[in-house]
């Protein structure tokens, strides 16, 4: 295990990330996730205290240098593609948040990334996960109304009256953990409804019942959790995960990342050299594909790369 970062240069990554509006940002856990992403001409607005972030009229991301924080750069190769971020991670001891299982009120979000969102009403929609505190925020009298039905039961409970008014009311997300907090204004989509470019949600029931801080294939290191991530841009894929035409220099930008913040063993194993400490067989073979279609496409070999993982899925928008 590396030694912990300097808190100043986890810093400097975090501040460097927001000021490109290419690279989208996530926080969450397996199956409940807030991602944020912003257009390059979108206008921002600093926010109102000393957390990192900024606001748009669509979302906004408030980070918070929590002692312990590690960044994680990795890749993960699947059949036909791959996938890279940088995970925002914090010692196991460190990452509880309320881990609540059923709608709770919480009452005036005073650590809204707003200020004119400072009195709106705060729930808790309970899903018990470890490191991350998936909420809604309301100040409508009657989506407030509705949320309080709600509180007590689980907010998949059949006689929850909440799912069925979700997407209709479409109250703000706000997913906290210890490092920070994502909001989402955008509307849900409704049922069939895609994703909106920009910030959104996603809370995956099947997913959820894994009760998985993060995907099997994600190399965390041990006695680490993820609780959010920054994504800078793909060489191959655009905001959307559509195809583009292979960008040496996005390639280049993830490689510096990668050398500074990624797994010194899986480095060494992308580079056909034999670790000094033992890794994951499966993650192991992952960066081997990773190399390999890595160098095809710098080749500029016609290579059929795609843009999902096998861990994706989706069964519901909140």
């Amino acid at each position: 295990m590396p030694p912990t970062p300097d808190p100043s240069e986890v810093e400097g990554l975090l501040r460097a990330a927001l000021h490109d509006a290419d690279t989208a940002w996530s926080l969450g856990s397996f199956g409940a996730i807030a991602e944020f992403m912003r257009d390059d001409d979108e206008p921002v607005r600093p926010l109102p205290d000393a957390r990192i972030g900024l606001a748009t009229d669509r979302g906004a991301i408030a980070l918070t240098l929590s002692p312990g924080l590690r960044p994680v750069a990795y890749e993960t190769g699947f059949s036909g593609g791959y996938n890279h971020a940088v995970a925002l991670c914090l010692p196991d001891s460190a990452c509880a948040m309320s881990v609540r299982t059923a709608v709770t009120e919480l009452g005036p979000d005073r650590e809204a990334a707003r200020e004119q969102d400072r009195a709106a009403i705060l729930f808790d929609l309970g899903l018990g996960l470890r490191a991350v505190d998936a909420c809604v925020r309301a100040s409508d009298p009657d989506t407030i109304a509705c949320l309080r039905a709600g509180v007590g039961k689980p907010v998949f409970a059949t006689d929850n009256p909440i799912g069925p008014h979700l997407a209709a009311m479409s109250p703000h997300r706000i997913f906290r953990a210890r490092i920070g907090r994502i909001e989402v204004y955008a509307p849900i989509p409704g049922p069939g409804g895609n994703s909106p470019k920009g910030p959104h949600t996603h809370v995956l029931p099947k997913l959820l019942r894994a009760g998985r801080t993060h995907a099997a294939t994600t190399p965390i290191p041990g006695g680490f959790v993820p609780c959010g991530g920054l994504h800078p841009p793909h060489p191959y894929k655009d905001g959307m995960g559509r195809r583009i035409a292979f960008d040496p220099a996005r390639h280049a930008a993830f490689q510096a990342l990668l050398e500074r913040w990624g797994d010194p063993g899986l480095l060494a194993i992308k580079r056909g050299l034999a670790p000094l400490e033992p890794v994951s067989p499966k993650h192991a073979q992952s960066v081997r594909r990773v190399a390999d279609l890595q160098a095809r496409l710098l080749r500029s070999e016609d290579v059929e790369a795609g843009a999902g993982d096998e861990d994706e899925g989706a069964d519901a928008q909140v």
